[in-house]
């Protein structure tokens, strides 16, 4: 009985792969808002149906690991170390390597400079990306606000903690803003772009250290 939960579970993960795989390379050659669903459900040889059942919007079918990020971010500062501080935590949280930030943390070179090229591409391009892109953060940066004043002891709604969580995910944004510029500007130095964004990630941390480095430290 386990293995045969175990195989759908693997044939389950497969199939999502399978189509948002298809999904990405539609996007790429026509762009996300010239994508139907009908048309990736041909693609990746399966239902329009089963697409919904993976991916309940289309803009899931390109930020595929975008809601998996509010759920990351809360339990990395949720589950910190004792001793640390909320900006710590954060700091690891965002520069660990996952997503864009870990890809320029490594020698990704040519290919990885060109998968970024594309999806810039194919975000800043789309009204609708960029739109369900703010929805994601401004829920984020509530659900994180939240969890601030749960652990200050403050009341929900508290404007500390709302102040904080908006510095905060304001470095994420202002970082991502930072890549999106220099590639539509043609970045071609991928090592250089890892360096700088290193640079510009520590002078921001450096800017709220002196008012956020003593904020809530896990007794």
């Amino acid at each position: 009985m386990a293995a045969q939960a175990g195989l759908r579970q693997r044939r389950k993960q497969e199939t999502r792969a399978s189509i948002a795989a298809a999904a990405k390379r539609l996007f790429a050659l026509r762009g996300f808002d010239h994508v139907t669903v009908a048309q990736v459900a041909r693609a990746a040889h399966v239902s329009e149906k089963t697409v919904f059942n993976y991916f309940p919007t289309k803009e899931d079918l390109f930020y595929t690991q975008l809601e998996s990020f509010e759920d990351e971010l809360l339990a990395a500062i949720r589950d910190r170390a004792p001793g640390r501080t909320i900006l710590d935590a954060y700091r690891g949280f965002l520069l660990a390597r996952r997503g864009v930030f870990g890809r320029l943390a490594e020698d990704g070179g040519e290919v990885a400079l060109d998968e970024l090229r594309t999806l810039t591409r194919i975000v800043t391009r789309s009204p609708s990306l960029l739109a369900r892109e703010e929805h994601v953060f401004a829920r984020v940066t509530a659900s994180l606000a939240a969890l601030l004043a749960d652990e200050t002891g403050r009341d929900e709604g508290d404007i500390e903690s709302w102040v904080v969580a908006n510095a905060l995910l304001g470095i994420h944004r202002g970082l991502v803003d930072f890549i999106r510029r220099r590639t539509l500007a043609g970045e071609h130095d991928f090592a250089g772009l890892a360096r700088d964004l290193r640079i510009e990630a520590t002078r921001a941390f450096s800017r709220l250290e002196d008012g956020l480095a003593g904020y809530e430290v896990r007794s």
